[in-house]
Protein backbone atom coordinates (compact mmCIF):
# COMPACT_ATOMS: atom_id res chain seq x y z
CA UNK A 1 0.00 0.00 0.00
CA UNK A 2 1.33 3.20 -0.94
CA UNK A 3 1.23 6.26 1.90
CA UNK A 4 1.43 9.43 0.53
CA UNK A 5 2.84 12.53 2.51
CA UNK A 6 2.40 16.20 2.44
CA UNK A 7 5.20 17.98 1.97
CA UNK A 8 6.63 20.16 5.11
CA UNK A 9 8.18 23.22 4.71
CA UNK A 10 11.49 21.40 5.59
CA UNK A 11 10.96 19.51 3.05
CA UNK A 12 10.30 22.13 0.55
CA UNK A 13 13.56 23.92 1.42
CA UNK A 14 15.24 20.55 1.02
CA UNK A 15 13.71 20.38 -2.74
CA UNK A 16 15.71 23.84 -3.70
CA UNK A 17 19.75 24.60 -3.26
CA UNK A 18 21.41 23.74 -0.24
CA UNK A 19 21.30 27.71 0.72
CA UNK A 20 18.41 28.92 2.87
CA UNK A 21 15.33 29.75 0.37
CA UNK A 22 14.12 33.64 -0.43
CA UNK A 23 11.41 34.47 0.93
CA UNK A 24 8.57 37.52 0.58
CA UNK A 25 6.28 38.84 3.39
CA UNK A 26 2.56 39.59 2.45
CA UNK A 27 0.12 41.78 4.91
CA UNK A 28 -3.25 43.16 4.25
CA UNK A 29 -5.50 44.95 6.50
CA UNK A 30 -9.07 45.49 4.75
CA UNK A 31 -9.78 49.00 5.73
CA UNK A 32 -8.11 51.85 6.28
CA UNK A 33 -9.05 52.40 9.42
CA UNK A 34 -7.95 49.31 10.95
CA UNK A 35 -4.03 50.28 8.55
CA UNK A 36 -4.03 53.47 11.00
CA UNK A 37 -5.07 51.95 14.30
CA UNK A 38 -4.98 48.15 14.59
CA UNK A 39 -2.19 46.10 15.11
CA UNK A 40 -3.10 43.34 12.39
CA UNK A 41 0.10 44.32 10.33
CA UNK A 42 2.54 44.75 13.21
CA UNK A 43 1.53 41.13 14.31
CA UNK A 44 1.60 39.50 10.67
CA UNK A 45 4.51 40.89 9.98
CA UNK A 46 6.31 40.16 13.58
CA UNK A 47 4.71 36.25 12.99
CA UNK A 48 6.42 36.18 9.11
CA UNK A 49 9.82 37.11 10.44
CA UNK A 50 9.87 34.56 13.47
CA UNK A 51 8.74 31.67 11.12
CA UNK A 52 11.42 32.39 8.31
CA UNK A 53 13.95 32.72 11.32
CA UNK A 54 13.03 29.67 12.58
CA UNK A 55 13.91 28.09 9.27
CA UNK A 56 16.83 30.10 8.24
CA UNK A 57 15.11 31.23 5.37
CA UNK A 58 15.95 34.92 4.22
CA UNK A 59 13.16 37.38 4.33
CA UNK A 60 14.36 39.33 0.68
CA UNK A 61 10.86 41.56 0.30
CA UNK A 62 7.71 42.84 1.97
CA UNK A 63 4.88 43.77 0.29
CA UNK A 64 1.83 45.86 2.36
CA UNK A 65 -1.57 46.19 1.70
CA UNK A 66 -3.61 48.66 4.06
CA UNK A 67 -6.84 48.94 3.23
CA UNK A 68 -7.60 46.98 0.48
CA UNK A 69 -10.25 43.79 -0.04
CA UNK A 70 -9.34 40.14 -0.59
CA UNK A 71 -11.89 39.67 -2.54
CA UNK A 72 -10.49 40.03 -5.79
CA UNK A 73 -7.24 41.20 -7.24
CA UNK A 74 -7.73 44.97 -7.94
CA UNK A 75 -4.91 45.58 -5.22
CA UNK A 76 -1.66 47.08 -6.58
CA UNK A 77 0.69 45.68 -4.30
CA UNK A 78 -0.69 41.95 -4.59
CA UNK A 79 0.07 42.80 -8.27
CA UNK A 80 3.15 44.60 -8.22
CA UNK A 81 4.40 41.30 -6.07
CA UNK A 82 2.87 38.71 -8.32
CA UNK A 83 4.17 40.24 -11.27
CA UNK A 84 7.88 40.08 -9.66
CA UNK A 85 7.34 36.50 -8.53
CA UNK A 86 7.08 35.90 -12.00
CA UNK A 87 9.68 37.58 -13.52
CA UNK A 88 12.59 35.27 -15.21
CA UNK A 89 15.07 36.47 -12.31
CA UNK A 90 12.98 34.47 -9.57
CA UNK A 91 13.95 36.87 -6.61
CA UNK A 92 12.13 34.83 -3.89
CA UNK A 93 10.86 31.03 -3.85
CA UNK A 94 8.46 31.42 -1.49
CA UNK A 95 5.55 34.12 -0.35
CA UNK A 96 4.59 33.96 3.18
CA UNK A 97 1.25 34.67 4.53
CA UNK A 98 -0.04 34.99 8.13
CA UNK A 99 -3.08 32.79 6.83
CA UNK A 100 -4.63 32.11 3.65
CA UNK A 101 -7.42 34.70 3.79
CA UNK A 102 -4.97 37.54 3.96
CA UNK A 103 -3.37 36.77 0.11
CA UNK A 104 -7.32 35.85 -0.63
CA UNK A 105 -10.64 35.56 0.34
CA UNK A 106 -12.24 33.91 -2.74
CA UNK A 107 -11.60 30.60 -3.37
CA UNK A 108 -11.75 30.22 -7.22
CA UNK A 109 -9.17 33.46 -6.96
CA UNK A 110 -6.53 31.68 -4.38
CA UNK A 111 -6.11 28.37 -6.35
CA UNK A 112 -6.06 30.40 -8.95
CA UNK A 113 -3.03 32.46 -8.18
CA UNK A 114 -1.41 29.69 -6.23
CA UNK A 115 -1.53 27.72 -9.49
CA UNK A 116 0.57 30.59 -11.62
CA UNK A 117 3.17 30.89 -8.75
CA UNK A 118 3.55 27.20 -9.09
CA UNK A 119 4.50 27.44 -12.94
CA UNK A 120 7.00 30.08 -11.69
CA UNK A 121 7.97 27.72 -9.24
CA UNK A 122 7.25 29.86 -6.25
CA UNK A 123 5.11 28.31 -3.36
CA UNK A 124 2.46 30.05 -1.29
CA UNK A 125 2.87 29.16 2.54
CA UNK A 126 0.71 29.85 5.57
CA UNK A 127 2.27 30.53 8.61
CA UNK A 128 -0.91 29.29 10.86
CA UNK A 129 -2.12 27.09 8.05
CA UNK A 130 0.78 24.73 7.00
CA UNK A 131 -0.30 22.64 4.23
CA UNK A 132 0.88 20.42 1.82
CA UNK A 133 0.75 19.02 -2.00
CA UNK A 134 -1.38 15.78 -1.62
CA UNK A 135 -4.89 15.46 -2.58
CA UNK A 136 -6.18 15.53 1.43
CA UNK A 137 -4.25 18.36 1.82
CA UNK A 138 -5.11 20.23 -0.91
CA UNK A 139 -8.60 19.25 -0.49
CA UNK A 140 -8.32 20.88 3.15
CA UNK A 141 -6.92 24.14 1.69
CA UNK A 142 -9.59 24.44 -0.16
CA UNK A 143 -12.24 23.90 1.89
CA UNK A 144 -10.50 26.52 4.72
CA UNK A 145 -10.49 29.25 1.41
CA UNK A 146 -14.08 28.19 0.53
CA UNK A 147 -14.78 29.16 4.68
CA UNK A 148 -12.92 32.29 4.50
CA UNK A 149 -15.00 33.29 1.23
CA UNK A 150 -18.05 32.72 3.15
CA UNK A 151 -17.15 34.59 6.66
CA UNK A 152 -15.98 37.86 3.88
CA UNK A 153 -19.58 37.81 2.62
CA UNK A 154 -21.22 37.14 5.97
CA UNK A 155 -19.30 40.15 7.45
CA UNK A 156 -19.88 42.13 4.22
CA UNK A 157 -23.61 41.77 4.64
CA UNK A 158 -23.31 42.80 8.83
CA UNK A 159 -21.49 46.02 7.56
CA UNK A 160 -23.82 46.93 4.98
CA UNK A 161 -26.47 46.51 7.44
CA UNK A 162 -24.95 48.56 10.01
CA UNK A 163 -24.33 51.30 7.11
CA UNK A 164 -27.50 51.39 5.99
CA UNK A 165 -28.91 52.04 9.42
CA UNK A 166 -25.95 54.62 9.82
CA UNK A 167 -27.64 56.13 6.94
CA UNK A 168 -31.15 55.97 8.02
CA UNK A 169 -30.42 57.92 11.40
CA UNK A 170 -28.99 60.37 9.22
CA UNK A 171 -25.01 60.00 9.61
CA UNK A 172 -22.71 60.12 6.65
CA UNK A 173 -21.00 56.61 5.53
CA UNK A 174 -17.61 57.73 4.18
CA UNK A 175 -18.72 58.28 0.07
CA UNK A 176 -17.31 60.89 -1.90
CA UNK A 177 -19.19 64.16 -1.07
CA UNK A 178 -20.20 66.54 -3.92
CA UNK A 179 -19.32 70.04 -4.79
CA UNK A 180 -20.69 72.00 -1.56
CA UNK A 181 -20.95 69.90 0.90
CA UNK A 182 -18.60 68.74 3.53
CA UNK A 183 -18.29 66.29 6.77
CA UNK A 184 -18.78 67.44 9.97
CA UNK A 185 -18.29 65.41 13.18
CA UNK A 186 -21.07 65.11 15.52
CA UNK A 187 -20.37 62.26 17.83
CA UNK A 188 -17.47 59.87 18.83
CA UNK A 189 -17.59 56.85 21.11
CA UNK A 190 -14.01 55.24 21.52
CA UNK A 191 -12.39 54.97 17.74
CA UNK A 192 -15.99 55.31 16.46
CA UNK A 193 -17.16 58.74 15.12
CA UNK A 194 -20.05 60.10 13.74
CA UNK A 195 -20.71 62.29 11.18
CA UNK A 196 -23.46 64.38 9.42
CA UNK A 197 -23.08 66.40 6.16
CA UNK A 198 -23.25 69.98 6.15
CA UNK A 199 -23.12 73.06 3.50
CA UNK A 200 -19.68 74.35 2.68
CA UNK A 201 -20.48 78.07 2.75
CA UNK A 202 -17.69 78.62 0.13
CA UNK A 203 -18.20 76.10 -2.12
CA UNK A 204 -22.33 76.58 -1.74
CA UNK A 205 -22.10 80.17 -4.09
CA UNK A 206 -20.20 78.49 -7.03
CA UNK A 207 -22.93 75.52 -6.87
CA UNK A 208 -25.50 78.33 -7.11
CA UNK A 209 -23.89 80.10 -9.70
CA UNK A 210 -23.83 76.78 -11.72
CA UNK A 211 -27.73 76.36 -12.29
CA UNK A 212 -27.85 79.99 -12.23
CA UNK A 213 -26.35 80.26 -15.19
CA UNK A 214 -27.82 77.01 -16.70
CA UNK A 215 -30.78 78.68 -16.17
CA UNK A 216 -30.46 82.77 -16.78
CA UNK A 217 -27.15 82.96 -17.95
CA UNK A 218 -25.00 85.71 -17.07
CA UNK A 219 -26.91 88.77 -17.97
CA UNK A 220 -25.32 89.23 -21.69
CA UNK A 221 -26.66 86.36 -23.15
CA UNK A 222 -29.00 83.44 -23.00
CA UNK A 223 -28.86 80.74 -20.65
CA UNK A 224 -25.54 78.57 -20.98
CA UNK A 225 -25.77 75.13 -21.97
CA UNK A 226 -23.93 72.40 -19.96
CA UNK A 227 -20.29 72.71 -22.48
CA UNK A 228 -21.02 76.66 -22.16
CA UNK A 229 -20.95 76.53 -18.73
CA UNK A 230 -17.70 74.36 -18.49
CA UNK A 231 -15.64 77.47 -21.08
CA UNK A 232 -17.53 79.98 -18.58
CA UNK A 233 -16.29 78.41 -15.08
CA UNK A 234 -12.84 77.76 -16.25
CA UNK A 235 -12.36 81.17 -18.09
CA UNK A 236 -13.30 82.52 -14.69
CA UNK A 237 -10.54 80.77 -13.00
CA UNK A 238 -13.30 78.34 -11.13
CA UNK A 239 -12.10 74.67 -10.58
CA UNK A 240 -13.61 71.73 -9.06
CA UNK A 241 -12.45 70.27 -5.45
CA UNK A 242 -9.90 68.40 -6.63
CA UNK A 243 -8.29 71.75 -8.78
CA UNK A 244 -9.44 69.90 -12.30
CA UNK A 245 -10.70 71.94 -14.80
CA UNK A 246 -14.57 71.84 -15.34
CA UNK A 247 -15.82 69.49 -18.07
CA UNK A 248 -19.23 68.86 -19.50
CA UNK A 249 -19.69 65.64 -17.61
CA UNK A 250 -18.72 67.33 -14.38
CA UNK A 251 -21.12 70.27 -15.00
CA UNK A 252 -24.13 67.62 -16.14
CA UNK A 253 -23.26 65.80 -13.02
CA UNK A 254 -23.34 68.93 -10.66
CA UNK A 255 -27.14 69.89 -12.10
CA UNK A 256 -28.40 66.49 -11.97
CA UNK A 257 -27.23 65.57 -8.53
CA UNK A 258 -30.56 65.46 -6.28
CA UNK A 259 -28.47 65.91 -2.74
CA UNK A 260 -28.45 69.63 -3.76
CA UNK A 261 -32.08 69.64 -2.59
CA UNK A 262 -31.55 67.52 0.43
CA UNK A 263 -31.80 63.68 -1.38
CA UNK A 264 -28.48 61.73 -0.96
CA UNK A 265 -28.56 58.62 -1.63
CA UNK A 266 -27.31 55.58 0.16
CA UNK A 267 -27.18 52.18 -1.36
CA UNK A 268 -27.54 52.92 -5.22
CA UNK A 269 -24.84 50.75 -6.41
CA UNK A 270 -23.17 47.88 -5.51
CA UNK A 271 -20.00 48.10 -4.31
CA UNK A 272 -18.47 44.75 -5.69
CA UNK A 273 -19.59 45.45 -9.42
CA UNK A 274 -20.88 49.01 -9.50
CA UNK A 275 -24.22 47.82 -10.84
CA UNK A 276 -26.98 50.40 -9.84
CA UNK A 277 -29.03 48.59 -7.50
CA UNK A 278 -33.35 48.74 -7.59
CA UNK A 279 -34.99 51.93 -5.88
CA UNK A 280 -36.42 49.92 -3.08
CA UNK A 281 -32.76 49.57 -1.57
CA UNK A 282 -31.81 53.11 -2.01
CA UNK A 283 -31.75 54.51 1.36
CA UNK A 284 -32.63 58.88 0.89
CA UNK A 285 -30.47 60.94 3.78
CA UNK A 286 -31.37 64.30 4.28
CA UNK A 287 -29.02 66.83 3.84
CA UNK A 288 -29.51 70.57 4.06
CA UNK A 289 -30.49 71.33 0.70
CA UNK A 290 -28.65 74.38 -1.40
CA UNK A 291 -30.80 74.51 -4.34
CA UNK A 292 -34.82 75.44 -3.87
CA UNK A 293 -36.49 71.78 -5.39
CA UNK A 294 -38.89 73.74 -7.96
CA UNK A 295 -35.60 75.07 -9.46
CA UNK A 296 -34.02 71.86 -9.52
CA UNK A 297 -37.02 70.64 -11.36
CA UNK A 298 -37.27 73.17 -14.03
CA UNK A 299 -33.05 72.19 -14.31
CA UNK A 300 -34.04 68.61 -15.06
CA UNK A 301 -37.32 69.90 -17.21
CA UNK A 302 -34.58 71.94 -19.30
CA UNK A 303 -31.88 69.70 -19.55
CA UNK A 304 -34.17 67.09 -21.40
CA UNK A 305 -35.66 69.51 -23.64
CA UNK A 306 -31.80 70.65 -24.31
CA UNK A 307 -30.94 66.82 -24.95
CA UNK A 308 -29.70 66.11 -28.55
CA UNK A 309 -31.84 63.35 -28.90
CA UNK A 310 -35.36 65.71 -28.02
CA UNK A 311 -33.92 68.78 -29.44
CA UNK A 312 -31.25 69.56 -32.54
CA UNK A 313 -28.24 70.99 -31.05
CA UNK A 314 -28.97 73.53 -33.71
CA UNK A 315 -31.70 74.49 -32.33
CA UNK A 316 -30.12 75.83 -29.11
CA UNK A 317 -27.06 76.94 -30.58
CA UNK A 318 -27.61 78.46 -33.87
CA UNK A 319 -27.22 81.53 -35.15
CA UNK A 320 -30.65 82.49 -36.72
CA UNK A 321 -33.55 83.66 -34.54
CA UNK A 322 -36.30 81.33 -35.82
CA UNK A 323 -34.59 77.98 -36.06
CA UNK A 324 -36.24 75.04 -34.63
CA UNK A 325 -39.71 77.64 -34.62
CA UNK A 326 -40.54 78.01 -38.24
CA UNK A 327 -42.13 75.25 -40.09
CA UNK A 328 -43.86 74.69 -43.31
CA UNK A 329 -47.70 74.90 -43.24
CA UNK A 330 -47.92 71.86 -45.49
CA UNK A 331 -45.86 69.26 -44.84
CA UNK A 332 -44.39 70.38 -41.73
CA UNK A 333 -41.29 69.93 -42.11
CA UNK A 334 -38.49 72.78 -40.48
CA UNK A 335 -37.83 76.25 -42.61
CA UNK A 336 -33.79 76.17 -42.78
CA UNK A 337 -31.88 79.01 -43.72
CA UNK A 338 -30.66 79.11 -47.41
CA UNK A 339 -29.11 81.94 -49.03
CA UNK A 340 -28.14 83.42 -52.59
CA UNK A 341 -26.69 86.28 -53.89
CA UNK A 342 -27.37 89.08 -56.35
CA UNK A 343 -25.49 89.99 -59.49
CA UNK A 344 -24.77 92.96 -57.74
CA UNK A 345 -23.01 90.60 -54.79
CA UNK A 346 -25.57 91.09 -52.12
CA UNK A 347 -26.15 88.09 -50.11
CA UNK A 348 -30.07 87.25 -49.47
CA UNK A 349 -30.93 84.93 -46.50
CA UNK A 350 -34.27 83.27 -46.77
CA UNK A 351 -36.31 80.42 -44.38
CA UNK A 352 -36.85 77.73 -47.22
CA UNK A 353 -39.11 74.54 -46.65
CA UNK A 354 -36.56 71.87 -45.72
CA UNK A 355 -38.82 68.91 -47.01
CA UNK A 356 -39.32 70.23 -50.58
CA UNK A 357 -35.36 70.67 -50.49
CA UNK A 358 -34.70 67.31 -49.57
CA UNK A 359 -36.71 65.21 -51.47
CA UNK A 360 -38.76 67.60 -54.04
CA UNK A 361 -42.07 68.86 -54.86
CA UNK A 362 -43.43 65.47 -54.63
CA UNK A 363 -43.48 65.75 -50.91
CA UNK A 364 -44.36 69.60 -50.58
CA UNK A 365 -44.29 72.56 -53.37
CA UNK A 366 -41.95 74.34 -51.15
CA UNK A 367 -42.10 77.93 -49.95
CA UNK A 368 -39.56 80.40 -49.26
CA UNK A 369 -39.97 83.78 -47.21
CA UNK A 370 -36.73 86.36 -46.50
CA UNK A 371 -35.67 85.61 -43.02
CA UNK A 372 -35.23 89.53 -42.02
CA UNK A 373 -39.06 90.00 -42.95
CA UNK A 374 -40.25 86.90 -41.40
CA UNK A 375 -38.18 87.76 -38.12
CA UNK A 376 -39.68 90.98 -38.16
CA UNK A 377 -43.47 90.24 -38.49
CA UNK A 378 -42.82 87.55 -35.90
CA UNK A 379 -41.53 89.94 -33.48
CA UNK A 380 -44.08 92.98 -34.00
CA UNK A 381 -46.59 90.56 -33.96
CA UNK A 382 -45.77 89.29 -30.75
CA UNK A 383 -45.17 92.74 -28.99
CA UNK A 384 -48.49 94.30 -30.89
CA UNK A 385 -50.94 91.45 -29.88
CA UNK A 386 -49.14 89.21 -27.57
CA UNK A 387 -47.55 90.71 -25.03
CA UNK A 388 -50.18 93.20 -23.79
CA UNK A 389 -51.77 93.57 -20.33
CA UNK A 390 -55.37 92.99 -21.78
CA UNK A 391 -54.72 90.19 -24.03
CA UNK A 392 -52.55 88.52 -21.40
CA UNK A 393 -55.24 89.25 -18.69
CA UNK A 394 -57.66 87.39 -20.91
CA UNK A 395 -55.53 84.61 -21.77
CA UNK A 396 -54.77 83.80 -17.71
CA UNK A 397 -58.05 84.62 -16.43
CA UNK A 398 -59.17 81.64 -19.30
CA UNK A 399 -57.33 79.37 -16.58
CA UNK A 400 -58.68 79.45 -13.68
CA UNK A 401 -61.17 77.01 -13.47
CA UNK A 402 -58.80 74.26 -14.77
CA UNK A 403 -56.02 75.50 -11.97
CA UNK A 404 -58.57 75.22 -9.90
CA UNK A 405 -59.84 71.84 -10.43
CA UNK A 406 -56.00 70.34 -10.55
CA UNK A 407 -55.23 72.13 -7.23
CA UNK A 408 -58.35 70.24 -5.56
CA UNK A 409 -56.69 67.21 -7.08
CA UNK A 410 -53.33 67.82 -5.84
CA UNK A 411 -54.92 68.77 -2.29
CA UNK A 412 -56.55 65.29 -1.98
CA UNK A 413 -52.91 63.64 -2.87
CA UNK A 414 -51.41 65.89 0.03
CA UNK A 415 -54.22 65.10 2.36
CA UNK A 416 -53.38 61.52 1.77
CA UNK A 417 -50.10 61.35 1.95
CA UNK A 418 -49.94 63.00 5.17
CA UNK A 419 -51.92 60.72 6.58
CA UNK A 420 -49.68 58.47 5.81
CA UNK A 421 -46.69 60.34 7.15
CA UNK A 422 -48.75 60.44 10.05
CA UNK A 423 -50.02 56.79 10.60
CA UNK A 424 -45.60 55.73 10.03
CA UNK A 425 -44.67 58.09 12.56
CA UNK A 426 -47.35 57.19 15.30
CA UNK A 427 -46.14 53.49 14.94
CA UNK A 428 -42.79 54.13 15.05
CA UNK A 429 -43.22 55.97 18.54
CA UNK A 430 -45.75 53.32 19.82
CA UNK A 431 -42.72 51.02 19.19
CA UNK A 432 -39.71 53.18 20.95
CA UNK A 433 -41.92 53.69 23.64
CA UNK A 434 -42.30 49.61 24.14
CA UNK A 435 -38.49 49.36 24.13
CA UNK A 436 -38.37 52.35 26.72
CA UNK A 437 -40.79 50.34 28.80
CA UNK A 438 -39.26 46.97 28.68
CA UNK A 439 -42.22 45.45 27.25
CA UNK A 440 -40.00 44.47 23.96
CA UNK A 441 -36.40 43.60 23.22
CA UNK A 442 -34.60 45.68 19.91
CA UNK A 443 -34.03 42.27 18.39
CA UNK A 444 -33.39 42.01 14.54
CA UNK A 445 -37.40 41.98 14.06
CA UNK A 446 -37.89 45.13 15.66
CA UNK A 447 -34.75 46.92 13.91
CA UNK A 448 -36.16 45.60 10.49
CA UNK A 449 -39.95 46.91 11.20
CA UNK A 450 -38.68 49.82 12.55
CA UNK A 451 -36.13 50.58 9.42
CA UNK A 452 -39.46 49.69 7.53
CA UNK A 453 -41.32 52.00 8.81
CA UNK A 454 -38.96 55.16 9.19
CA UNK A 455 -38.70 54.21 4.93
CA UNK A 456 -42.45 54.40 4.80
CA UNK A 457 -42.56 57.68 6.80
CA UNK A 458 -39.25 59.27 4.30
CA UNK A 459 -41.55 58.10 1.03
CA UNK A 460 -44.21 60.16 2.16
CA UNK A 461 -42.57 62.94 3.20
CA UNK A 462 -40.62 63.32 -0.01
CA UNK A 463 -43.56 62.82 -2.01
CA UNK A 464 -45.10 65.60 0.18
CA UNK A 465 -41.97 67.22 -0.89
CA UNK A 466 -42.32 67.18 -4.43
CA UNK A 467 -46.03 67.63 -4.78
CA UNK A 468 -46.55 71.01 -2.52
CA UNK A 469 -45.03 73.06 -5.02
CA UNK A 470 -47.35 72.08 -7.52
CA UNK A 471 -50.33 73.49 -5.55
CA UNK A 472 -51.04 77.31 -4.59
CA UNK A 473 -49.54 79.33 -7.81
CA UNK A 474 -49.93 83.15 -6.83
CA UNK A 475 -52.57 84.88 -8.82
CA UNK A 476 -50.74 87.12 -11.66
CA UNK A 477 -51.22 90.78 -10.53
CA UNK A 478 -51.64 93.88 -13.17
CA UNK A 479 -48.40 94.70 -11.99
CA UNK A 480 -46.58 91.77 -13.08
CA UNK A 481 -48.48 91.60 -16.49
CA UNK A 482 -46.95 95.01 -16.98
CA UNK A 483 -43.17 94.30 -16.03
CA UNK A 484 -43.49 91.05 -18.02
CA UNK A 485 -44.80 92.62 -21.07
CA UNK A 486 -42.12 95.20 -20.99
CA UNK A 487 -38.94 92.90 -20.62
CA UNK A 488 -40.65 90.64 -23.11
CA UNK A 489 -41.05 93.17 -25.86
CA UNK A 490 -37.50 94.44 -25.26
CA UNK A 491 -36.13 90.95 -24.76
CA UNK A 492 -36.89 89.39 -28.34
CA UNK A 493 -36.38 92.64 -30.53
CA UNK A 494 -32.70 93.41 -28.75
CA UNK A 495 -29.60 91.77 -27.83
CA UNK A 496 -27.66 88.66 -29.27
CA UNK A 497 -29.33 85.86 -31.36
CA UNK A 498 -29.38 83.21 -28.89
CA UNK A 499 -30.86 85.46 -26.40
CA UNK A 500 -33.60 86.82 -27.80
CA UNK A 501 -34.52 82.78 -29.31
CA UNK A 502 -34.70 81.50 -25.36
CA UNK A 503 -36.97 84.29 -24.75
CA UNK A 504 -39.05 83.74 -28.06
CA UNK A 505 -39.00 79.61 -27.09
CA UNK A 506 -40.12 79.98 -23.19
CA UNK A 507 -43.73 81.00 -25.09
CA UNK A 508 -43.89 80.13 -28.46
CA UNK A 509 -43.92 75.85 -29.73
CA UNK A 510 -43.40 76.85 -33.12
CA UNK A 511 -44.43 79.87 -36.69
CA UNK A 512 -46.32 77.85 -39.32
CA UNK A 513 -45.74 79.30 -42.46
CA UNK A 514 -48.73 79.17 -45.10
CA UNK A 515 -49.22 81.03 -48.36
CA UNK A 516 -51.52 83.40 -47.09
CA UNK A 517 -51.39 83.17 -43.53
CA UNK A 518 -48.35 82.78 -40.48
CA UNK A 519 -49.64 81.84 -37.19
CA UNK A 520 -47.78 81.83 -34.27
CA UNK A 521 -48.62 78.88 -32.08
CA UNK A 522 -48.48 78.91 -27.91
CA UNK A 523 -49.56 77.31 -25.09
CA UNK A 524 -52.15 79.14 -22.13
CA UNK A 525 -50.44 77.25 -19.20
CA UNK A 526 -46.69 77.70 -20.38
CA UNK A 527 -47.47 81.02 -20.98
CA UNK A 528 -48.92 81.59 -17.10
CA UNK A 529 -45.99 79.61 -16.37
CA UNK A 530 -43.66 82.24 -17.43
CA UNK A 531 -45.03 85.05 -16.39
CA UNK A 532 -44.94 84.22 -12.90
CA UNK A 533 -41.09 83.06 -13.49
CA UNK A 534 -42.32 79.28 -13.55
CA UNK A 535 -42.08 78.24 -16.71
CA UNK A 536 -40.50 74.60 -17.79
CA UNK A 537 -40.74 72.19 -20.42
CA UNK A 538 -43.74 73.17 -22.72
CA UNK A 539 -46.58 70.96 -24.39
CA UNK A 540 -47.37 71.64 -28.60
CA UNK A 541 -50.56 72.04 -28.29
CA UNK A 542 -52.61 75.21 -30.18
CA UNK A 543 -53.79 77.41 -27.03
CA UNK A 544 -53.43 80.83 -26.74
CA UNK A 545 -54.29 81.38 -30.47
CA UNK A 546 -57.91 82.48 -30.47
CA UNK A 547 -58.27 82.75 -33.96
CA UNK A 548 -56.94 81.00 -36.77
CA UNK A 549 -56.03 83.90 -38.67
CA UNK A 550 -54.95 85.68 -35.59
CA UNK A 551 -51.68 85.92 -36.54
CA UNK A 552 -51.74 86.53 -40.27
Amino acid sequence: MNVHMAKTTEEVAGEHSATALRACGYFRVSTGRQAEGDLSIPDQRKQVTSFCEARTWTLVTEYVEPGASATDDQRPEFQRMIERATDDDRPFDVIVVHSYSRFFRDSFGLEMYIRKLAKADVRLISVTQELGDDPAQVMMRQVIALFDEYQSRENAKHVLRAMKENALQGYYNGSPLPLGYRAVEVERKGARIKKRVEIDPVEQQLVELIFKLYRHGDGETGPLGTKGLAKWLNSGGHRTRSGARFGVGTVHGILTNRVYIGEMAFNRRSTKTGKAKPASEHIIVEVPPIIDRVEFERVQQTLVARNPKNTAPRVVTGPILLTGLATCGTCGSAMTLRTGTSKTGRVYKYYTCSGAARVGDSMCKGRSIAMDKLDTMVVDRLSDRLFTPDRLSEIVSSLAQRRAEKDAEIGRRIAALEAEAIEAEDKLKRLYRMVEDGVAELDDILRDRIAALRSDRERAQAALDRIRPQIAKDAVSPAMLEKFCLGMRKNIATGEIGFRRTYLRSVIDRVEINDEVIRIIGDKATLEDVIAGKSGVRSFARKWRARRDSNS
